[in-house]
């Protein structure tokens, strides 16, 4: 309970955050409908895991939770474009998210994707914000790592690799390639960005991709073990849809129970990976197991 609560104040935090740097503009304008499904598209709702992840791995570190927050609200602008994105007909064709219609079923597909790439673009802005961080070598860095988490090289290319294998036979090396792409880039982001906030040597930096890395497959997989398995009400979109449109996942390949293994062990091992941190990486930790759990 203590860590949902956790989770859950700093959803808060970051909830907030986002209000702030997304003003909604006067009904005349003609930017007033765009700011509109921007905003439709990253508040109220979501875990927040990500701006999590990234404000507990600068913890480590030393940095206060208010100096890691615009960098956090960065991060969730772009997590927030993928989803306008990946929601849209020409992708995985979804009308649900977070118990609410998708971005583009409300706003139309137009503005769907213009809000995702105002969305895309604003993370960029405030990032180059002092407000990040006073050196502008750390703000340029960050800017750097984001592109790359987020384009051809990550999850850009991971939503390719994932539309090609659709109906095709794919193994399990080329499957978790593209989910280590498309989904765990940014929570490789989000811990490395905490580091580099808190100018970490490269052995700690080393240490919180590797627990990124477990803890981005666990992630995919449990999302996996919820299409095939969960509630639509409970889980807040569609289900079952990975195997109705031919989705190459570890499920499919693996099966519920040795999916549900390798799930087991991946959190293990990203709980492993935090132990030169200590008790400080609790929190880590307890995401690892809590994504494990979920129901939605």
């Amino acid at each position: 309970m203590a860590f949902t609560q956790e989770l859950e104040r700093i959803a808060s935090l970051i909830e907030e955050r986002l209000d702030g740097l997304l003003p909604l503009e006067p009904a005349p304008s003609g930017e007033a409908r765009l700011s509109e499904a921007m905003r439709y598209a990253v508040l109220g709702g979501g875990k927040r895991l990500r701006p999590f992840l990234l404000i507990e791995a600068a913890r480590l570190f030393g940095v206060a939770e208010e100096a890691a927050l615009d960098a956090a609200a960065a991060l969730e602008c772009v997590h927030g474009y993928s989803l306008v994105h990946d929601d849209l007909p020409a992708m995985d064709d979804d009308a649900i998210r977070r118990g609410r219609p998708t971005t583009h079923i409300a706003f139309g597909e137009a503005i769907a994707i213009l809000a995702g790439d105002a969305l895309l673009t604003l993370a960029f802005e405030i990032l180059s914000r002092r407000s990040v961080h006073e050196d502008a070598s750390v703000r340029v860095e960050l800017i750097a790592l984001l592109a790359q988490a987020a384009g051809a090289k990550g999850m850009v290319g991971g939503q390719a690799l994932d539309l090609a294998a659709e109906g095709q036979s794919v193994g399990a090396i080329e499957v978790a390639r593209m989910q280590a792409m498309k989904t765990g880039a940014l929570f490789q982001f989000a811990c490395v960005a905490g580091a580099v906030l808190g100018h970490a040597d490269a052995l700690a930096r080393a240490t919180l991709t590797a627990y990124a890395s477990a803890f981005g497959q666990a992630f995919q997989l449990a999302d996996d073990l919820l299409d095939a398995l969960g509630d639509a009400v409970a889980v807040g979109k569609a289900v079952a849809k990975d195997a109705s449109r031919g989705k190459a996942t570890l499920v499919a390949l693996l099966g519920i129970e040795a999916a549900g293994a390798r799930l087991a062990a991946l959190v293990e091992d990203a709980e492993a990976s935090l132990a030169p941190f200590g008790d400080r990486a609790d929190g880590l930790k307890e995401a690892a197991r809590f994504i494990a759990e979920r129901h939605s």
